[in-house]
């Protein structure tokens, strides 16, 4: 992405987009009295989340016991009702439908190809589904501190275990057919990339028409084989990041609000709830609503306007798909590829 003198003045920059994650399938509802349980519970959650001021919703479900849902016909009854709740927001469910282990002891992981890619059969159809690129570590308790976890599972040697060994399973066989089956299922694929090596591999799907759509992605700052904390590491891949792209924010815990704040500034999109982040200050809860009501408040100090349903559907092209290589490279502002013979380096805009 390219900043020009004038790209700080808010009143340059899109609207804000607030992504919000209100679910935690990690955690237990013993860990927080933000969880919801019931789906009554589970559908206000995302009603009081719009009436705070978001306007994308990261979408996992609970079963009635508390636990994280792997199973796709509580998605289409949940998805179903929040069509009719919350009608103008974007629901982007989670590509590893359900990482927590089943019970304490149980490994931690993500489910298979085969039960993945039934997302791109949800009825009815979710905006987006998120999607991991390249096999990774993800070790969510890395950077994680005492304080982080205080009251919660993950105090417990045994959890620590589970997340500690869990892997995010994304190798070319399973999102080159996945992408291909949600764009065939009108689905926008969100995509989630921990660092700028993984953005390359996008990159380079998109060259070779394997990918021919807008380019919706979150940078996942939550360490353990993602990035990390470090703003240096975020401004390298926003400047690798191709300027017609949709670039959102995502930390954890208390790095959430310091990361977020940056992203504001710069022009680009955030997210926030409980999956993300526990805390306010020091030691003091806070809930998935109290975040975006939070975020809302830091945007207006900034200047940044909010993004309405209808206006984060706009930003995030949703329903666009691109008919070619060299279509999806011009809307995203891309460098074309190589003509045969052709030296030099290669510009955006000319052919």
């Amino acid at each position: 992405m390219h900043f020009l003198d004038d790209s700080l003045y808010p009143e340059n920059q899109e609207k804000l987009v607030i992504q919000v994650a209100p679910y935690g399938p990690q955690w237990l509802p013993s860990d927080s009295d933000d969880i919801a349980v019931s789906m009554d519970a589970q559908i206000q959650k995302a009603v009081d989340c719009w009436n705070a001021g978001a306007s994308v919703l990261h979408v996992h479900v609970r079963e009635e016991d508390g636990k994280g849902s792997k199973r796709l016909s509580k998605f289409n009854e949940m998805i179903g009702l929040l069509r009719e709740a919350v009608p103008e927001m974007v629901l982007q469910v989670g590509g590893s439908i359900s990482f927590a282990p089943e019970d304490e002891g149980q490994a931690a992981t993500w489910l298979d190809y085969d039960t993945r890619h039934m997302l791109a059969e949800l009825d009815p159809a979710p905006d987006q589904v998120t999607v991991a690129i390249n096999t990774s570590q993800m070790n969510i308790v890395e950077m994680l501190t005492k304080d982080d976890v205080r009251g919660t599972i993950l105090e417990k040697p045994e959890y620590v275990k589970a997340y500690t060994e869990m892997v995010s399973d994304a190798r070319p066989s399973f999102y080159i057919e996945h992408l291909e089956r949600l764009a065939k299922s009108g689905i926008q694929a969100h995509f989630m990339l921990g660092h700028v090596h993984q953005l390359e591999t996008v990159e380079r799907l998109i060259r070779k028409g394997l990918y021919t759509g807008p380019l919706i992605l979150n940078y996942v700052a939550i360490g353990g084989g993602a990035a990390g904390f470090n703003p240096s590491d975020l401004i390298e891949f926003v400047r690798r990041t191709p300027d017609g792209a949709v670039l959102t924010i995502e930390s954890a815990m208390r790095a959430v609000l310091p990361m977020n704040t940056m992203a504001i500034a710069m022009g680009l999109h955030v997210r926030v709830g409980i999956e993300d982040n526990l805390w306010g200050r020091k030691g003091e809860r806070i809930t998935s609503v109290q975040q975006v009501e939070q975020t809302v408040r830091l945007a207006r100090e900034l200047g940044r306007d909010i993004a309405d349903g209808t206006e984060a559907r706009r930003i995030y092209k949703i329903g666009e798909m691109y008919s070619s290589v060299d279509e999806t490279i011009a809307n995203l502002g891309m460098a074309p590829n190589r003509r045969i013979g052709q030296r030099g380096f290669t510009v955006p805009g000319v052919a």
